[in-house]
Formats: C-alpha cells, sequence, structure tokens
C-alpha cells in the first residue's frame, strides 16, 4: 500500500493593497507685496496746492493777472506822458508816480513767476503771501487815490472851466481810464492775497 503523498493546494495570495497616493506638494507661499514706497514729501509751497489743480496753471494765471496789470499802468502812464502840460498839474504827476509804482511791482512779481515756472516751484509760503498781500494794497490804495484825483481834476477842466481847447482833456482822461482799469485789475489779488493769509493765520 502505496502512502498518501500529500495534496499541495494553491494558495490564493489577493493583490497587495495599492499604494496610497503620495500627498500633494503645499502650494508655494505667495511672495510678500513689496512695501508701500513711502509717499514723497512734497515741495517747498506745494504742500498746499488744492486737489486736482496744477500749481503750474496757477502760476500762469497768476502771470497773465500781473502782465495785464503792468500794461494797464504803462498805457495810463504814456497816456498822461502823452499831454505836454501835464506836470503843472499835482495831481496828474501823482498818477504818473502811483502807475510807474505799479508797473514795477508787476513787472517783477512776473519776473518771479517765470522764474517759477523755469524750475518748477513756487512761493506759496504764509511769508510770502503776506508779502505779496501789503505789496498789492500799497499799490493798489495809491494807483485808486491818483485815479480819483485826476477823475476830479480832469471833470473840472471838462466841465466846470470849459477850458480843454487850451490843455489835453483826451489824454487826461485816457489815463484816468487806465489807471481805474489798473486799479480794477489789482483789487482781485488784494482780496485773495487777504482771504489766504487770514486761512493761513487761523490753521492751528
Amino acid at each position: 500500500m502505496m502512502p498518501r503523498l500529500p495534496i499541495s493546494h494553491p494558495v490564493v495570495h489577493p493583490n497587495p493593497a495599492p499604494a496610497p497616493p503620495a500627498p500633494a506638494a503645499a502650494p508655494a507661499p505667495a511672495p510678500a507685496p513689496a512695501p508701500a514706497a513711502a509717499p514723497q514729501a512734497p515741495a517747498q509751497g506745494q504742500g498746499n496746492a488744492p486737489p486736482g489743480v496744477l500749481m503750474h496753471d496757477l502760476i500762469g494765471g497768476r502771470l497773465v493777472v500781473r502782465l495785464g496789470q503792468a500794461l494797464l499802468a504803462a498805457a495810463a502812464i504814456a497816456a498822461m506822458v502823452s499831454a505836454r502840460d501835464f506836470a503843472s498839474l499835482t495831481a496828474f504827476r501823482y498818477l504818473v508816480a502811483a502807475a510807474a509804482l505799479q508797473c514795477l511791482w508787476s513787472l517783477a512779481l512776473s519776473i518771479l513767476y517765470i522764474y517759477a515756472l523755469l524750475v518748477g516751484r513756487t512761493y506759496h509760503t504764509t511769508r510770502a503771501i503776506a508779502i505779496l498781500c501789503a505789496g498789492d494794497w500799497i499799490t493798489g490804495a495809491l494807483t485808486f487815490t491818483a485815479a480819483c484825483a485826476s477823475a476830479g481834476i480832469t471833470t473840472f477842466v471838462n466841465d466846470d472851466v470849459e477850458a480843454c481847447f487850451e490843455n489835453h482833456c483826451p489824454s487826461f482822461m485816457a489815463a484816468t481810464a487806465m489807471a481805474f482799469l489798473t486799479w480794477f485789475a489789482v483789487a482781485p489779488c488784494c482780496v485773495l492775497n487777504l482771504g489766504s493769509v487770514v486761512h493761513r493765520l487761523q490753521r492751528p
């Protein structure tokens, strides 16, 4: 009797478990935002510029006004000097002196504004505005009083004495009119500069 041989049974091995998926790579940290640039300090005289308004345009407007004042004052002087006998009356000499001072003041400010445009600066500090205000009020007052005096003398010569045929009344009238126009051009600058000085002095 032959011995029973052991019968091998096939062993079923299960498929190996799938490897766990590799962990996703962590997202790279976003680069830190660059620090904001520090705001540049405003240039001298530009710290008080109204928003949205270019100082270049403001200075250009002031330059036009000052040149207009100088031209009107020069026209008043030319009209008065064209009359040969203007020096015989004090009021007419006073008008020439006041108009000459106004013309020189306006021309000096025009040169200052042209320089400010060329170098890109403004002279808008409290001290500068105070000086402009004082100069405008002084020259404006002189121009206005000279125009009033010349108007009175011209009216007296033309209407009361009726001596225009012996004098140059048209020249006197033209010079007086130019002097009044000069004062009308100076008056807004006086008011605006005075208001600006008061506003700056009231600020803490």
